[in-house]
């Protein structure tokens, strides 16, 4: 619990510092006199001043502000020209871009960062997605899905890797989806609905792609090593039986101790076997190594390849943040996938527990998140302010402080139904809480 908090706050704290140092430096630049620098909202729990600003800290960690001179029309306004609307449009436009500007590049140079100190990642991910197995009683199964479809498209959105597949697939649980699949040559879509997994309630159809467990490590003066399995090598098969995720590995060696067992190895591209006897360790057979479920590779990137993919990967993200506000207009994704603080500190305290890399390759994830939604245009929010001053460009007027006011209301009706949203499915996701709910 603990972890959760502090990663929470540490997380959240770099993304507010960002998003209104943003606002701030840019406020600076076109001679705006900032007033207030606040990490956080109500009572300021510390404070410095500097010159004509003051830095603080304030009690509810759950967003910042930037206080200009002269930045609210129903103050007292002396006209002077270091007053915010004292300048022209376009440089107004630029302080409000700047804070959502600055989070997209945060995502960018973080991930550029992780992706640079290398990393392990699943190798199936990026192979074509031809279905290997469909679980028995699954969404895919019950549409018809059959192993050896090579899947094309789903919800008319083309597929070319598993990964693509599963971020199409995610936001569509309960959701009556065509997918088409190539089979024999030719093309047919099917209807599927796929289940909702997790308290996320992420898409699922139960399909699962061709992998094989692989050695990670293999313990000294075990039946592994004196067999000859080294470290890397992706194990096919057993007497000549498949393995893979529906086919446990492990299961077969523990009730085969004693036995000897020959193994069909993949090993530098290469098919080789190799006959291991399993030890008798307890009621088990054991030969001593540690799995993956699913073969890895090693991606060691450069500089500018990690650039490179870097802004691939944030240019995934941002079209599935996409497709899931579309969704969410459309009803076609449910609105029970948005998350809360709540949800946000138990994805930062599971990211912490795996370790830094993951922690900021979230921190990378949730900064996109909050640079792209803070330019959509609704009041309140920083697009809002861009959405109006937009409008009254092209109107060739600024509107009243009435019709603003009113503009500003809606805004704030839309983000609170959004908040009570994402903090009732916060709570539906403690489970204690969840059992008080008789409705659930």
């Amino acid at each position: 619990m603990l972890t959760n908090v502090a990663t929470f706050i540490f997380v959240l704290g770099v993304l507010i510092f960002v998003h209104e140092l943003g606002h701030y430096l840019m406020a600076k630049k076109i001679g705006v006199r900032v007033l207030t620098f606040s990490l956080g909202f109500g009572p300021k729990i510390l404070r410095y001043r500097k010159g004509e600003t003051e830095y603080c800290v304030s009690a509810v960690p759950l967003g910042g502000y930037v206080k200009m001179a002269g930045d609210n029309p129903e103050e007292a306004r002396t006209g002077r020209d270091d007053e915010f609307l004292s300048k022209s449009k376009w440089q107004r436009f630029q302080v409000m871009i700047m804070g959502p500007a600055m989070n997209i590049v945060l995502a960018l140079v973080v991930m550029t960062i992780v992706l640079y100190q290398g990393a392990e990642v699943p190798a199936y991910e990026q192979q074509a997605p031809v279905v290997s197995t469909v679980l028995s009683g699954s969404p895919a199964a019950r549409g018809g899905i059959k192993p050896g479809d090579r899947i094309v498209s789903v919800a008319g959105r083309p597929v070319e890797t598993w990964e693509q597949f599963f971020m199409a697939v995610a936001p569509r649980a309960k959701r009556d989806t065509a997918i088409v699949v190539r089979r024999d040559g030719r093309e047919r879509s099917l209807r599927v609905t796929p289940s909702a997994q997790s308290t996320f309630e992420m898409g699922d159809i139960g399909v699962i792609p061709d992998v094989h467990p692989q050695v990670r490590v293999v313990t000294p003066r075990q039946p592994a090593e004196r067999a000859g399995i080294r470290p890397g090598d992706v194990i096919l098969d057993v007497n000549g039986a498949p393995v893979g995720r529906d086919r446990p590995l492990v299961q077969t060696i523990n009730q085969n101790a004693g036995v000897p067992l020959t193994l069909g190895i993949l090993r530098d591209d290469k098919r080789i076997q190799i006959v291991v006897t399993p030890a008798k360790q307890g009621n088990i057979g054991l030969i001593g190594v540690q799995l993956s479920e699913y073969e890895l590779r090693t991606i060691e990137p450069g500089p500018v390849q990690a650039v490179t993919m870097s802004l691939e990967k944030n240019w995934e993200w941002s079209t599935l943040i996409f497709q899931t506000l579309w969704g969410l207009l459309t009803r076609e994704t449910s609105p029970k996938q948005l998350m809360g603080p709540v949800a946000i500190a138990q994805l930062t305290g599971g990211a912490a527990q795996v370790g830094l890399l993951a922690l900021f390759s979230l921190m990378a994830m949730i900064s996109l998140n909050l640079g792209i939604l803070n330019l959509l245009p609704i009041p309140v929010l920083d697009g809002g302010h861009i959405f109006i001053m937009a409008l009254e460009g092209i109107a060739r007027r600024d509107f009243s402080i009435r019709v603003k006011e009113k503009i500003l209301l809606a805004g704030f009706v839309v983000l609170m139904m959004l908040m009570v949203t994402v903090i009732y499915n916060d709570l539906t996701r403690i489970q204690w809480i969840e059992n008080l709910m008789p409705w659930r």
